[in-house]
């Protein structure tokens, strides 16, 4: 799924997300990016729902990394939540293991993975949020 698309809803922004997640794979890294409010975090809610693990689906920002187990396919399958926001250096991703998270066989999603652009070779999809409007988000996949 490749293109532009307006939301007007929570709802419908992780619906656009479901219809993205379908086609994800292990060892795809998606770069989720917009400004604060633009909706990244009900884009993940949508992607966890397609793997069967939206309840455990909780926010990263001061943890860096939540794991939740999941489903692909009858596959298991773990995803891969990553937010960078509190981060100020590479050399903290570094220290993390960032780089092998993001080759590894699983599905990563990298909230904020913008600020650092020397990883923008690892990403294998990026998806921007942005506000539009009032209540109406533009989503940019690629």
């Amino acid at each position: 799924m490749r293109g532009e698309f307006l939301s007007n809803s929570a709802d419908q922004t992780r619906e656009y997300a479901r219809r993205f997640a379908v086609g994800l794979k292990p060892g795809d890294a998606v770069c989720l990016t917009g400004p604060l409010g633009a909706g990244k975090t009900e884009f993940m809610r949508g992607i966890s729902e397609v793997f069967g693990c939206d309840e455990q689906l909780s926010s990263p920002t001061f943890s860096l990394l939540n794991i939740y187990d999941g489903s692909m396919g009858g596959q298991p399958v773990e995803l891969h939540h990553f937010d960078l926001y509190r981060l100020e250096s590479e050399k903290e991703l570094e220290s993390a293991g960032f780089e092998e998270y993001l080759s590894g066989p699983f599905v990563s999603v990298v909230e904020w993975g913008d600020k650092f652009p020397s990883f923008d070779r690892r990403y294998t999809r990026r998806v921007t949020l942005d506000i539009a409007g009032e209540g109406l988000r533009k989503i940019t996949i690629r």
